[in-house]
């Protein structure tokens, strides 16, 4: 799980390398899955926790080509993992884990639940490839599936305790971690590997909602 040292000593040392993400163009509009979450005023009033990984300024696109910030999700409990399109086998299974956590749920958590796919594969992971797999596996609106800069996917990884790797012919070697986080975007659960865990997830997921 992340530590509040651990988040400080990253944006710290993104500071003082002056690494920031490049802003989207001003042309891309929001992201409509995380603007309707939280009117602006909302958001203005508290600064994120210092635990929590929405500190990051990275800017992501979703698979409408829209951009998005993981601070636009404040107000919806969330489940995160990182993945690839073309991965042909861990990949499906954790996305498979995150529609059976879904159905755990009481319907009015459920109903405000953000269900968040952001892959590694920067290169061939377009908006239109994230659309595609949006439909193969019928993926309604509350998942949001993001891409972003090589730099913010892994600060993100760093922050989710996830390893990954490219491998030779393409593929990638990764953690399996599903991310439980509040409406204030700290970890509050991790599910790691890819068994079991499911309704302690799902009860961790619950118990962000008051």
């Amino acid at each position: 799980m992340i530590t509040k040292l651990s988040l400080l000593l990253l944006l710290t040392a993104r500071l003082a390398l002056g690494g920031k993400t490049p802003a989207s163009p001003a042309a891309a509009p929001a992201c409509p899955h995380c603007q309707e979450v939280t009117a602006p005023a909302a958001k203005a009033a508290a600064a994120f926790s210092k635990e929590s990984i929405y500190q990051l300024d990275a800017r992501f696109t979703d698979d409408a080509g829209r951009a998005c910030t993981l601070g636009d999700l404040r107000g919806r409990p969330v489940v995160v993992d990182m993945f690839f399109a073309s991965c042909g086998y861990a990949c499906p299974l954790l996305v498979t884990d995150m529609q059976a956590i879904r159905a755990k749920l009481p319907a009015g958590i459920r109903d405000r639940a953000a269900f968040v796919l952001v892959t590694f594969d920067v290169a061939r992971d377009t908006p239109a490839v994230l659309a595609q797999y949006r439909a193969q596996r019928s993926l309604d609106g509350q998942w949001i599936l993001l891409r972003g800069s090589d730099d913010s996917v892994r600060e993100l990884a760093a922050l989710l305790g996830v390893k990954f790797k490219q491998e030779a012919d393409g593929a990638f070697s990764h953690s399996n971690i599903l991310t439980i986080l509040n409406p204030q975007g700290e970890i509050v659960h991790q599910r790691i590997g890819l068994k079991g865990g499911l309704d302690e997830a799902a009860a961790a997921l619950a118990a962000t909602v008051k």
